[in-house]
């Protein structure tokens, strides 16, 4: 990155008011294609011209990361080249890397067909390990799983500060009982759920979106459960199911805006930022998020990285003219962009505006609420 890119106004201007040791990337996705024994694995169906959707979603996303593959240079690539970026950052700030399980069934079994791609809780763990003073990590368990609770007990012990889910892809109900042992444990030792809420994009053999309803997730807070809702749930729709199940249909964001506005969740439930400024986000569900003094306190900055990556996804024209950002703001950020889209992702969102508000410190300063810096121990 040019000098005058490193250190411009807006980059300074960025972390001015911020302790740079609490400022944690909340939402950072790893990924790998080598074999299952490594950890890192990717369905062989995201690689083949045969399932051309899948096939296209996973070369844009591996391009968004300019990592190598398919093959087993993948998750090096990823991991080397995730680090790099990082390096502009000051010394402390960090990133939660994000483990992701197998779709299982029912039953608690694995399903690699109907799998994505999987990341192993070890894998993260280790990948962590290499860079402690850059990395911390997320576990990703199926509560359906019979070895569920030894699995969590594993990763906390190890230095997991949450646990990650995207219910659509792994096939939970995050309603279901079949979550209770799970909930039980998560709350007895105080490790947090990030969990999707909201419109996934559809993928051959996933489960149905309904499972990302915002509603499901009343069952783990009541347990006690911290649970973080990866993108405010601002895409897509879903069953009020508070009106029966057979409700309306209603926005994603308003069924997590209720849920934000019930007090008895305060000090329980959380959103992220990851890809709210996105294209398709842009309007007032974003201006709400900016404006919500009541929600800022309980509202965590994390990239979706490597989304901020992928060009099509952002349009910083329609943040400006949308008024969020200047055009010469817009137009740094888009020279940034080209070089460091981690940077680019922080520095944006430092510079969103709504007549005159911004969001806090607090929404970056994130390290407090996964206990701050600890050691990743060794499996």
């Amino acid at each position: 990155m040019p000098e005058r890119l490193a250190h411009h106004a807006m980059v300074t201007a960025a972390w001015s008011g911020l302790d740079a040791a609490q400022v944690w990337d909340t939402h950072v996705h790893l990924l790998g294609a080598g074999s299952e024994a490594d950890g890192a694995w990717v369905n062989p169906d995201m690689t083949s011209v045969a399932h051309p959707f899948e096939f296209v979603h996973f070369k844009l996303y591996a391009n968004a990361a300019c990592a190598d593959g398919p093959g087993e240079t993948l998750a090096a690539s990823y991991l080397a080249r995730l680090v790099a970026l990082h390096e502009v950052f000051p010394s402390g700030a960090r990133l939660l890397l994000l483990a992701m399980d197998y779709f299982h069934d029912e039953t608690g079994n694995r399903v690699p067909a109907r799998t994505m791609f999987h990341v192993s809780n070890a894998y993260a763990q280790r990948a962590a390990a290499q860079h402690p003073q850059r990395l911390e990590w997320s576990a990703s368990i199926h509560p359906y799983r019979p070895d569920c609770v030894t699995a969590l007990e594993w990763a906390a012990a190890h230095g997991a500060r949450a646990v990650k889910w995207i219910p659509s892809m792994l096939g939970i109900d995050p309603a279901s009982a079949r979550c209770d042992r799970f909930y039980e444990a998560l709350a007895r030792l105080g490790v947090p759920l990030i969990t999707h809420g909201g419109e996934e994009h559809p993928l051959e053999g996933s489960a149905s979106p309904a499972l990302n309803n915002p509603l499901a997730l009343r069952r783990a807070l009541d347990h006690g459960v911290r649970v973080v809702i990866a993108h405010c749930a601002s895409a897509g729709g879903a069953i009020d199911t508070d009106r029966g199940p057979n409700g309306p249909e209603v926005e994603n964001f308003t069924l997590f805006a209720r849920l934000m506005d019930e007090p008895r969740f305060h000090g329980k439930l959380f959103g992220d930022l990851a890809a709210v400024t996105e294209e398709s986000r842009v309007g007032p569900v974003l201006a709400r998020i900016v404006r919500a003094r009541d929600w800022h306190g309980r509202l965590l900055n994390g990239s979706d990285y490597p989304l901020p990556g992928y060009m099509p996804a952002f349009s910083l024209r329609r943040l400006a003219d949308a008024g969020f950002l200047s055009t010469d703001e817009a137009q740094v950020l888009r020279e940034i962009r080209t070089y460091n889209p981690l940077l680019f992702d922080f520095v944006l969102k430092r510079h969103l505006a709504v007549d005159g508000e911004r969001l806090p410190s607090a929404v970056f300063e994130t390290a407090h609420f996964f206990g701050g810096h600890r050691a990743n121990r060794a499996p």
